[in-house]
């Protein structure tokens, strides 16, 4: 469980349309029709992860070719509304076609590079789980691509510091210069970099909800807190259950999403009061991935011990 971050835990003003007077905004439809709604320049941070066009149950599929149009038309509304100095992730994995592999992240940069956007990161998302495969190397990657938009001193907004993890040496001390002998680690922990691994949301995960590819909050989190500030607007098209909504409101940012199915978004607004109101389970940032215990029944490899 999780202490509640509002002073007001149950006071949120939710709404399903936009007014700018919501904390959080959670609209069932099209992207696009939601996305019109919204002023130009609102949003600190836009982060989301667009169905993959591999047939998932939330999905038409279709042709790459017109996938690739839906998403630029997408792209551009969404830099439309992203603040200067703003940030936008674009969680993406590979497009499958008869066993051939089309990697989306790959694909989609130019949408956000010809509209003037910078590619800060290209960051790894790793975890252990997932489908098996037979005639490729199974697939333990995804890819998040962090863009920023530069206001007009060419800036953009980064705090590295609430996104430190522990350092690996913490009692290391520089070996040289005016500083040696003292220690050269920062208190505050070091910089992640950027091959994350994080646990993907499986059956046996604590977030674990109806939709088949949910995103893990602390994934959105990492970006939550290092992108935008208390009060900033975070903004998912494409919401699914609400992860980086539920992200936004845990840490005291306002939140607007939108997803085409109805069970989603009910399931979403259900995340986020119980994240306002601090009974929502989530695995917590920081925590080791799980290592399974040595000499049990499921880490005993069997072809080796001895039948009886």
């Amino acid at each position: 469980m999780i202490a509640p971050l509002f002073a007001n835990s149950h006071g949120l003003k939710i709404g399903n349309t936009w007014d700018v007077e919501n904390d959080v905004t959670l609209f069932t439809g099209d992207c696009r029709e939601f996305l019109a709604q919204l002023p130009n320049d609102s949003a600190q941070l836009i982060v989301t992860s667009p169905p993959y066009n591999i047939g998932k149950s939330y999905e038409h599929r279709t042709s790459l070719d017109a996938y690739l149009a839906r998403e630029k038309e997408v792209i551009n509304h969404c830099i439309d509304k992203l603040k200067p100095g703003g940030s936008i992730c674009w969680q993406v994995g590979n497009h499958v076609d008869a066993g051939e592999v089309f990697p989306l992240d790959i694909l989609l940069y130019d949408f956000f590079a010809r509209r003037g956007l910078h590619l800060r990161n290209r960051i790894i998302w790793h975890f252990e789980h997932g489908l098996h495969c037979s005639q490729r190397f199974s697939g333990r990657y995804e890819t998040i691509l962090w863009f920023t938009k530069s206001d007009a001193k060419d800036e953009y907004f980064f705090n590295l510091d609430p996104v430190r993890v522990p350092q690996k040496y913490p009692g290391k001390r520089y070996f040289k210069g005016p500083n040696k002998g003292k220690p050269s680690a920062n208190p505050l922990g070091k910089n992640p970099g950027d091959v994350w691994v994080i646990p993907n949301v499986k059956h046996n995960h604590p977030e674990k909800t109806e939709h088949p590819c949910q995103f893990p909050v602390e994934l959105v989190e990492r970006l939550v807190l290092s992108l935008t500030k208390e009060a900033d607007l975070v903004l998912d098209p494409y919401m699914g259950v609400g992860s980086a909504l539920v992200a936004a409101v845990l840490n005291k940012r306002r939140a607007a999403g939108s997803d085409i199915c109805a069970n989603y978004a009910k399931t979403a607004l259900n995340r986020i009061e119980e994240a306002a109101a601090g009974v929502l389970r989530i695995r917590p940032r920081h925590r080791p991935v799980y290592e399974p215990p040595k000499n049990t029944a499921l880490t005993t490899k069997p072809w080796e011990t001895s039948s009886v």
